[in-house]
């Protein structure tokens, strides 16, 4: 292999999910620096378009932009559809939609439960299940973000936590079942990186910056991350380049998983 061709995607279709902010959009950019062709999907029609125009400027192409919510099984079918009649086929899936939510096991109600689960789970589950014939077909990959809430117990986001757990165990099955027909299918598992999901979550300007500072010590990296360090790490997950990894759980996570608490 060339090194040049290190992590190139030309000739790929990527559909993206989550990409109106964030890594999911960090992601998309990247991608279409790389040479892909990429769908994205999100519920911020304003800030999908913003992405699009930030691919554009990459590589001349402008993303097929999919605008829907993930928990309703109609469009999440269409969505499908629509990448596969738009492009041909499809080649990579990202799946990066989810949210956090602040709670304890003392707080939290089955409200809350049902809707992070039906986002970070459920969603990914169904999307996954439409995608896999078409990725079969193009000996495809995903790439699921997860986090290093997956694989450490952190106090106060239980809900989240248990989704993330969840998705890591999804990753591992599926790459079993999808190995004997050369689907790959991988996770990368963020520490903190600065995005707006702990705003929207339901942290103030406050409270969101002094969780920032605290990356000094709970990171042993002593910071918080970047979008372009997921973006990078998902875009070499989703490449050739990554031909012969499957079932993996890539922390991208600046050592928080290796601090221990005294």
């Amino acid at each position: 292999m060339m090194a040049a061709s290190i992590g190139r995607l030309e000739g790929k279709v990527a559909l993206i999910t989550g990409a109106s902010s964030g890594i999911g959009a960090g992601a998309a950019i990247l991608f279409c620096k790389l040479g892909a062709e990429v769908a994205i999907t999100g519920r911020d029609v304003d800030n999908l378009s913003k992405t699009a125009a930030e691919c554009q400027k990459s590589n001349g192409k402008k993303p097929l932009i999919l605008s829907g919510d993930l928990t309703n099984e109609d469009f999440v079918k269409q969505l499908v559809d629509d990448v596969v009649k738009h492009f041909g086929k499809l080649d990579i899936l990202v799946n990066n939609a989810g949210i956090v939510r602040a709670e304890t096991i003392e707080t939290t109600s089955l409200e809350q439960y049902d809707e992070v689960m039906n986002i970070n789970v459920r969603s990914i589950y169904h999307l996954t299940m439409l995608a896999v014939p078409h990725l079969i077909k193009t000996q495809g990959n995903i790439v699921n973000v997860s986090s290093v809430n997956g694989v450490r117990s952190f106090p106060g986001v239980l809900s989240y936590c248990t989704s993330k757990s969840a998705i890591d165990q999804f990753t591992r099955c599926t790459a079993m079942e999808l190995a004997s027909k050369k689907v790959r299918v991988n996770s990368v598992n963020p520490g903190v990186i600065i995005t707006e999901i702990h705003k929207r979550g339901g942290m103030d300007e406050e409270a969101y910056q002094k969780f920032l500072d605290r990356c000094s010590f709970t990171h042993a990296l002593g910071r918080p991350g970047q979008v372009e360090e997921v973006a990078n790490t998902i875009a070499f997950l989703a490449s050739d380049s990554a031909s012969f990894i499957t079932g993996a759980q890539l922390l991208v996570d600046g050592g928080k998983h290796v601090i221990c608490s005294r």
